[in-house]
């Protein structure tokens, strides 16, 4: 949009001099006088009355210098805020999440995300998705994946991404055990099987309180970092796990596991985003934080 006729004509309409309204816009007398006219010539009526000694504005050019400030204006506003909403963001922004948390969700969010700041540098860490909310509350990531605990520390923001079940599996190879531990739990069906749970986070925490509910001691063959490390040990036989559906589901070993209907069920992980709340304002945490809608 060529805007230069307007502020030349409001130029000369604020100092109805031509000496010092082109000496101002940068442009020879003639150009002014040349543009002036053409907008006359458009508009069909003088916009000044002008002779050797004085300029001044005639009723139809006061008439243009209210159109010509009003469009420049939103012409002006209009051009900043689109600037402003295309900003070129810079910088880097560190991400944690399990390895299934980065192809099950992560893909379908850096997609756009990475469309949209192409100049945002990410760094990716891997890992036990139960340290999320310590690495973000000690300032080692940015953002992290993980499951909402039962008590989130306040000042740490979680916005949900998905839901997903939490499963008792065993091996597929071993269905005897699949029928004997299906259906409402017997305390002496779980007495002496040998589980295979995390080290920590929240998938002990509730299968710790579902065998204190069934009055059981688990009998712990392993204690392992990371729900892939499970199904793992699971499908070779080891024992009876308990991992997220979502964990399953994305598991190349999944055809050689089977999952309980065990009932009482554990409760279901809300899976999400977690950063600093007193970092929602910085733009790169923004921006990316902004991909996910509650």
């Amino acid at each position: 949009m060529d805007t230069k006729p307007l502020r030349l004509f409001l130029t000369l309409a604020d100092t109805l001099h031509f000496g010092r309204a082109s000496t101002m816009c940068h442009v020879s007398p003639s150009t002014l006088s040349r543009t002036i006219q053409q907008l006359e010539d458009e508009l069909g009526a003088p916009l000044f009355y002008r002779d050797n000694r004085t300029v001044s504005l005639t009723r139809e050019g006061q008439r243009f210098q209210e159109y010509a400030r009003d469009t420049l204006t939103r012409w002006d506003n209009l051009r900043h805020a689109l600037q402003e909403d295309r900003r070129v963001l810079q910088g880097e922004l560190s991400l944690y999440c399990s390895v299934t948390a980065s192809y099950s969700f992560l893909y379908d969010i850096l997609s756009s995300f990475r469309h949209q700041y192409p100049r945002i540098e990410l760094k990716l860490h891997t890992g036990d998705p139960a340290q999320a909310v310590h690495r973000i509350q000690h300032g080692e990531e940015d953002i992290a994946i993980g499951a909402r605990p039962d008590h989130l520390p306040g000042s740490i923001a979680f916005r949900p991404i998905a839901r997903s079940p939490l499963l008792f599996i065993a091996p597929a190879s071993q269905p005897q055990l699949a029928e004997r531990l299906s259906g409402n739990a017997d305390k002496q069906a779980w007495e002496d099987i040998p589980m295979i749970l995390s080290e920590e986070g929240l998938a002990r925490e509730r299968t710790d309180r579902w065998f204190r509910q069934l009055g059981v001691k688990p009998r712990i063959y392993a204690q392992v970092s990371g729900n892939e490390a499970i199904v793992s040990m699971v499908s070779l036989g080891f024992g009876v796990g308990v991992v997220p559906k979502i964990v399953l589901d994305n598991s190349p070993l999944a055809a050689r596991i089977r999952s309980l209907d065990v009932q009482p069920t554990l409760a279901p992980y809300e899976v999400g985003l977690f950063t600093q709340e007193r970092r929602l304002e910085e733009p790169l945490i923004n921006a990316f934080w902004s991909q996910v809608t509650e």
